[in-house]
């Protein structure tokens, strides 16, 4: 029986939908991660970013590699300023407001987009599982994936000094924040948001020379560059936990780690770019919306830095493309929505047997249903009258 001829299924449904339901939803998973991984003293990556504060303080490399931690860190020195507060805290308080924290600036960037209310809280339960795959490793994607959400948003709203900021924070911290731009041609003011962009740069670059020096900052910044090209020439491995892309399938499944990211890379933004050329849909939500879902998963799928934990990020755009579909009964979108909920989001839980947990793991086949929806999005960008779809925007 339908939920809307079930007065009890009506109700749950709409309860569950929300936004007071799934803030506190998203808070206890933020919390029930964050307590879990600080009882089993899994939490590296949280002291990575904790360090990067204090090494700023004391002036040392914030990219080297520290007897505190395992790996290193790999974020921009504005970093140091919203690490802080978590920072100065107790450990355990401290990751567990920082995964609060992050989880409150995706739902600010789900709930910003300018769709109905239930489309956008549909989304957001879509995203919850990848969301606590990416709190448990304590990922900062997370409020990327927000502040991407929030750059198209505030840009579509023509609020350009906001946009500018959301981008500038996101680039600065980890350069996939840098993807805002894809939304530049919405703006009807592009010299005020042009000139936004700069002084946010400007002002995001200078402050972190409030805990240490200019000539610190300065060069933190040459040191980010270096430890970003030395980290992209270690991802492509046949056996790691990252290169979960389209080149890292390509390299996992021909055996062959020598394949250049390059020609990958110029193929795909060949094709993102293609829809450009529709400037007659520009106008139309539907449209933009699908190029907001488009750059969410190109940004993941053509990373070779991609691991399981970052597909917060892309399956927000997968989550975005299925609701903005006109037809979200047709047997093939129904299909590959399904494909990448089990395989892109459910594969590393123990849903699945560890073999075969494993050789998705080696051939990097999270990455699949991404690609596919993908390639999908930017065949529908080139082909469909966007005029027709209806999405609500109150």
């Amino acid at each position: 029986m339908a939920a809307s001829q079930n007065p009890k299924l009506s109700k749950i449904f709409s309860f569950l939908l929300k936004k007071e339901c799934i803030v506190a939803v998203y808070i206890i998973l933020a919390i029930v991660a964050g307590l879990k991984q600080y009882q089993h003293h899994s939490y590296n990556n949280y002291l990575i970013f904790k360090y990067v504060y204090y090494h700023t303080l004391d002036l040392q490399n914030l990219f080297d590699n520290y007897p505190e931690y395992g790996d290193s860190n790999h974020y921009g020195p504005v970093f140091s300023i919203f690490i802080a507060p978590f920072a100065l805290l107790p450990d355990g308080l401290g990751m567990i407001l920082w995964n609060v924290a992050n989880v409150a600036i995706l739902l600010w960037g789900i709930f910003s987009l300018p769709i109905s209310i239930n489309k956008r809280s549909i989304i957001a339960w879509i995203c919850a599982h990848e969301a606590l795959t990416a709190l448990f490793s304590f990922q900062f994607n997370i409020a990327l994936t927000g502040l991407i959400m929030l750059s198209f948003s505030y840009l579509v709203k023509q609020k350009e000094i906001q946009s500018a900021f959301f981008i500038a924070i996101g680039t600065l911290i980890k350069l996939y924040g840098i993807v805002g731009l894809a939304f530049f041609f919405f703006s009807r003011n592009k010299v005020k948001f042009i000139i936004a962009g700069v002084v946010a740069l400007c002002v995001l670059f200078a402050l972190p020379m409030l805990l240490s020096s200019p000539s610190f900052v300065v060069q933190s910044y040459a040191d980010w560059y270096h430890s970003l090209v030395h980290k992209n020439s270690t991802n492509a491995s046949l056996t790691s936990f990252q290169d979960i892309s389209i080149m890292g399938m390509a390299r996992r499944i021909s055996g062959d780690v020598s394949l250049s990211n390059t020609p990958f890379l110029l193929g795909g933004l060949l094709l993102f770019g293609l829809p450009y050329l529709r400037i007659n849909q520009f106008k139309y939500l539907a449209f933009r919306l699908m190029l907001l879902a488009s750059t969410l998963i190109f940004t993941v799928i053509f990373s070779s830095g991609s691991e399981s934990p970052t597909y917060i990020i892309a399956f927000a755009g997968v989550a975005i493309w299925f609701i903005v579909q006109q037809k979200p009964k047709n047997k093939w979108i129904l299909a590959l929505f399904i494909f990448a909920f089990v395989l892109t989001s459910l594969s590393p839980t123990d849903i699945f047997p560890s073999d075969i947990k494993e050789f998705i793991r080696l051939y990097s086949l999270k990455a699949l249903p991404c690609v596919v929806i993908w390639l999908t999005i930017i065949f529908q960008m080139m082909k469909e009258d966007f005029e027709s779809y209806l999405i609500a925007d109150k």
